[in-house]
């Protein structure tokens, strides 16, 4: 017994030492202190024995037990690493602390009840708490905002010192996933476009849905590269069907692919031949990008709180004046437009089929018309083509209301389609086209002429509908 009871202790001993070196090692500590307890000779779950009189032992010895099993006191070693990572990243001391042994990472953790805990508690404690305070982080990044937009200022800061990334989710009719990062990521003026392609794309006919997610690494650190395969939690921000993908509305051709508009704010791009999946875009709004990526869960997306009515004016048309609309027209880095629309207004007059219409841009003032840079197309790429989609492009709207608060904000694949003008109206030289998207809250109706001399558009006229219900609940009016 006691040539045994030797050898049990020498182990011990090993296990401390190869504990403390992977305390000491940093972070390639957590994946290798599993293996380096397997060296020690622990064949039953990884564990740290102590004697009796150490230090551990007083600590953590049951109380009323004075038989002999109480001389000996077994804590797992994954968890004692655990504990220490916990201890370091969330004591109010840990700016002072100090690794000198097992011994005094088991006794600064008193307090904590270790062992009370069932096994993975404290990797379970610790996950939460970063969690809980990379959401806490985001949260403070993002308040400062740009009085010119009504968004945050932060946003590329946000995502880049938090990891955070985007994937879609491809679920099979038999229920199999497939989870894709995305390839490439580009800023705009008020949104972000996000890409996914692959030479290996499950087969269209067999998927039924696709989840969009926000992804953000547990272990954030602005200092290392994304990890795909390390811990992360997903916040879904839209789903989408795609069992009917291919007869939904195709916006737009060029000879290698067919792109089809999914609300909202989805292109998906597929292969003239063979009807595969070549390539899908997500434009998204900056307007709570944060919250929509990170604040969800993997089956639920974030919820804004609810909007508490200002103060009521009694003014005639209340919730009818003093709008914004930030307009931003490209296609996969090429910008065609950024124009800010002041002081907007409709009436009481003005609202029809449970709209209120605004005129922002009048078909018969020539001042207000804006130009567009270039012509409008959409550039894509994947692993091996590339190409230009004319006529197709991404449209953001951004309307603050009058007390400068972001009321619509919408981030969506348009196209533009041509149109015959009435002999009646105004006289343009040139095609005209238009622009159109709705939806429960509001829409856009853009009419454009195409200036063969200049090569250039031009929009003649916008129209802005606003849902009354929507007016209503914002402002607590009853129109």
């Amino acid at each position: 017994m006691a040539t045994g009871r030797g050898r049990m202790l020498r182990q011990g001993c090993l296990g401390l030492q190869a504990l403390r070196g992977s305390l000491h090692g940093g972070g390639a500590a957590w994946g290798s202190a599993g293996a380096a307890a397997g060296r020690t000779g622990f064949r039953k779950g990884p564990g740290v024995k102590f004697a009796r009189g150490s230090p551990v032992l007083r600590q953590y010895t049951r109380r009323g037990q004075h038989n002999e099993k109480s001389t000996i006191c077994f804590v797992s070693l994954d968890s004692l690493i655990w504990i220490k990572i916990y201890s370091a990243a969330f004591s109010p001391k840990r700016s002072h602390w100090k690794v000198n042994s097992v011994e005094e990472t088991a006794t600064s953790v008193s307090l904590l009840s270790v062992e009370d805990k069932e096994a993975g508690y404290w990797k379970k404690e610790y996950i939460t708490k970063q969690i809980s305070d990379v959401k806490e982080a985001l949260a403070q990044i993002v308040k400062p905002v740009n009085s010119y937009t009504g968004l945050p200022v932060k946003i590329k800061e946000a995502l880049r010192v938090f990891g955070l990334h985007f994937a879609i989710i491809l679920r099979e009719k038999s229920g199999k996933e497939h989870v894709m990062q995305h390839v490439d990521l580009s800023f705009n003026d008020t949104s972000v476009t996000v890409v996914w392609y692959d030479k290996n794309w499950p087969h269209l006919a067999k998927l039924s849905t696709l989840d969009l997610c926000g992804v953000t690494p547990v272990f954030a650190d602005r200092y290392k590269t994304f990890d795909p395969y390390g811990p992360r939690w997903l916040s879904l921000i839209a789903q989408y069907d795609l069992s009917h993908l291919s007869k939904a509305a195709m916006i737009g051709c060029d000879r290698l692919v067919r792109v089809f508009c999914l609300n909202p704010g989805l292109l998906v791009g597929l292969w003239q031949k063979g009807d595969g999946l070549a390539f899908v875009m997500a434009n998204l709004h900056f307007h709570r990008l944060v919250e929509r990526s990170t604040l969800g869960s993997i089956t639920l997306p974030y919820v804004p709180p609810p909007h508490h009515s200002p103060f009521v004016d009694d003014s005639p048309d209340y919730g009818l004046q003093g709008y914004q609309l930030h307009i931003d027209m490209h296609g996969g880095g090429t910008f065609y437009l950024c124009s800010t629309l002041y002081t907007l207004f409709s009436s009481k007059e003005c609202i029809e089929n449970g709209y209120a219409k605004f005129m922002v841009i009048n078909l018969n003032n020539n001042r207000e018309h804006l130009p567009l840079i270039g012509k409008v197309g959409l550039t894509w790429r994947t692993t091996i083509f590339d190409g230009f989609i004319e006529s197709c492009s991404f449209m953001d709207l951004t309307l603050l209301e009058e007390y400068r608060k972001p009321f619509w904000c919408v981030s969506s694949p348009v196209y533009l389609r041509s149109i015959a003008y009435p002999s009646d109206g105004p006289h343009f030289l040139g095609h005209t086209y238009c622009v159109d998207y709705m939806d429960t809250e509001g829409g856009v109706h853009v009419e454009l002429v195409w200036i063969e001399e200049t090569e250039e558009y031009f929009i003649i006229s916008l129209v802005l509908y606003l849902s009354v219900a929507k007016i209503n609940h914002w402002f607590g009016t009853k129109y």
